[in-house]
């Protein structure tokens, strides 16, 4: 069947999603939380159901560079370079990607603490401090959940950025290659059908 013709499903307009949420914390911070649902479905995904669906059925964000790489010609369309699909980048940008994490947890968990003041700003490339206050309207809450907000909005655009950038220089979706929950749900899976393989030849 002519993919022109395919009919479309929910999922396949699941980019809209992604670009909503990058608008809305632009409104309102606190609307970063909902992008721990990009977190916890893969996840979930992979330990449940042994697969990566998530990432070739579900991820807007992939569906929104496919879009802009390839119906709008915005990527060079080139192959990724090899020492970025190879495991020592993967793993490694997996690791360096869950110590930015934690350490943003760190600092979350100091607000809260009250140790440490509510920081207005937006970490781009981790390096970038970008003004944000404009997005933070207060809140009924502990001020350590705007920093959390603060803190994964942060993690999100410039996840997001990078996407772009990949997008640009390579192939559509070439951060699925080295994106760090693609990775991890990628480990996730072989370990349980290890696992599965184990329990079958006993």
């Amino acid at each position: 069947m002519n993919n022109k013709n395919k009919t479309k499903k929910w999922y396949d307009y699941l980019w809209i999603f992604s670009t909503v949420y990058l608008i809305l914390g632009f409104v309102n911070i606190l609307f970063a939380w909902l992008g721990l649902l990009c977190f916890f479905i893969p996840l979930l995904i992979s330990i449940f159901g042994g697969s990566k669906a998530y990432c070739n059925r579900y991820c807007g964000r992939g569906q929104l560079f496919s879009l802009l790489g390839g119906r709008f010609g915005l990527s060079r369309k080139k192959d990724i370079p090899r020492w970025m699909r190879s495991k020592p980048f993967r793993y490694g940008f997996l690791v360096f990607f869950f110590v930015m994490f934690f350490q943003m947890l760190f600092v979350t968990g100091l607000v809260f603490a009250g140790t440490r003041e509510l920081s207005e700003v937006v970490t781009l490339l981790w390096t970038i401090k970008l003004p944000w206050h404009w997005a933070y309207h207060g809140t009924l809450f502990s001020a350590g959940v705007a920093q959390f907000a603060f803190g994964f909005y942060s993690v999100m655009l410039t996840s997001t950025v990078l996407g772009l950038l990949t997008m640009a220089l390579f192939k559509p979706r070439s951060w699925c290659v080295y994106c760090p929950m693609g990775t991890m749900t990628q480990l996730v899976c072989k370990a349980k059908a290890k696992t599965s393989s184990s329990e079958k030849t006993k």
